[in-house]
This record gives C-alpha cells, structure tokens and sequence, in this order.
C-alpha cells in the first residue's frame, strides 16, 4: 500500500488568509485528511514534524533576514514547493511598502527601531526554486483541490492563466470597462476567482495577479485616457502585484 504524501503548510509575512481557506474546504478536507500526512501545520497541529515532506505550502512573503533562512531550510527539506497565495509569490499587499524608504515605514510603527531587523518584502522564488504556484489573495478553494489531485496523481495541476475578462463573459457580465468607463483591471489580471468582483459591478482589482504575458501598459494607457493621474494609476498596479515582472513598468518601478 502506498504511503500517504508527507505535506508541510507555513507562514511568513502575510495574514494567513490562505491558511483560512484551505480550512474552508470544509468537506473536502476531512477527504484531504485521508488522502495526505499533514505532518507540519503550526495554526491546527501542536506537534509539528520538521524533518523532510514531499509537499510544502508557503504562504506570506518573505521581509526578515531569519525568514530567509527559514525559506531555505523549507527547501532543503521538501521535495515540491507551493508558493501558497500572492504575498508568497510577489510580497502582495504588504509589498505596497517597499515604495516608501525602509527607515520611514519602521518609523510609522516602531518608537524605537534600533532592534528592528526588516527589509523590503519579497515572495518566497527571491530566494529558492518554486515549484509551482498558486495566484489568487486568497487562492480559490478549486484550485487547492486542483493542485492536491495531480499531487496524488503526480501530474502538473492545470491552472487558469487568462484574464479575468474571460470569466466575465462566462457569466453574461456587461464588460465596467468599455461600457460604464471603470477604472478595471480585469485584462490583465489571472482568472480563478469567477470574476466575483465585477458580476457584482464592482472592478476588479487584481488580487489573483497578472494573467500570461499581459499588456499592462496598454491598460495603463485606457486608465489614463478615463482620467486617472499617474498617482492612482500606479496604485492600481501597485496593490497586488506591484513587485511582479509584469507590472513593475506600470507601478513606477
């Protein structure tokens, strides 16, 4: 009989959002306790296995120099490594402050920062190999059950990489863009949500990140032309993906 593969779940700088949404599988996680070892999870499990996994979450980003080390020894340690959730992959919201110099954004928190020791917030792939990521603030719970069942069967999980847009058209939604002349970035940000946001006729502000190879600055551009100043466009691009190769043009990289 096969062995159930060993998995290991960590927290970095993040809110542990995504953590909460692998919980919220709910009846499929008790599945998921029959299917896998959960040997490492810090936030259910008060013994915690730390020798080796075949499948690690990291969710958060990476802004301490101990972190970078902890990455590392994760990687050593496991066999596949998931950058669990936007903050783990690009640093996400919290990376909003790497536009502001490091010693003002300590002085917004900490009276005295002489013991202070953070750095500008980067995901996890900064610093070891990835082997696969998982977009989305939080990911959504299909493609949770999506990466687990090709772990079982050991085969790439199959996931989204067009825009938003394309989910819109799913749902019959009229497009905020060219019709109601919204600021939204639904373009050139991955699908995997359904498109939440707009069929509720709200933009979409682009927490699953950027889709494949999408054109930023052409987007940019339409913003400009509805009226944006450089300062709000920036801040859109900024907001979840503002470190990402994508969107750094765009974000005043």
């Amino acid at each position: 009989m096969n062995k159930k593969p060993k998995m290991a779940i960590f927290k970095f700088t993040g809110c542990a959002g995504c953590q909460l949404e692998f919980l919220h599988l709910e009846d499929e996680f008790l599945d998921l306790l029959d299917l896998f070892d959960i040997r490492y999870w810090k936030m259910i499990k008060r013994d915690n296995d730390e020798k080796e996994w075949d499948i690690s979450l990291v969710e958060g980003g990476i802004s301490t120099p101990r972190e970078i080390e902890e990455i590392k020894q994760i990687r050593k340690k496991t066999k596949f490594l998931v950058a669990f959730g936007d903050c783990a992959i690009g640093g996400c919201i919290p990376s909003i402050r790497n536009w502001t110099p490091q010693m003002e954004v300590e002085d917004y928190v900490y009276p005295d920062t002489s013991s202070i020791h953070s750095m500008k917030v980067t995901g996890i792939g900064e610093y070891v190999k990835v082997d696969e990521i998982l977009k989305g603030c939080p990911p959504h719970r299909d493609t949770l059950i999506e990466l687990f069942k090709s772990a079982l069967l050991k085969i790439r999980p199959r996931l989204r990489k067009h825009s938003v847009c394309v989910e819109c058209k799913f749902n019959d939604n009229e497009c905020l863009l060219t019709s109601k002349k919204m600021a939204c970035m639904g373009p050139v940000i991955s699908a995997g949500c359904g498109a939440i946001c707009p069929t509720l006729g709200r933009v979409c502000e682009g927490c699953f990140g950027p889709m494949s190879n999408p054109n930023a600055a052409a987007l940019a551009e339409i913003f400009k032309d509805m009226g944006l100043n450089d300062k709000d466009i920036k801040r859109k691009f900024r907001k979840y993906a503002g470190m990402s190769p994508e969107f750094r043009m765009e974000a005043g990289h």
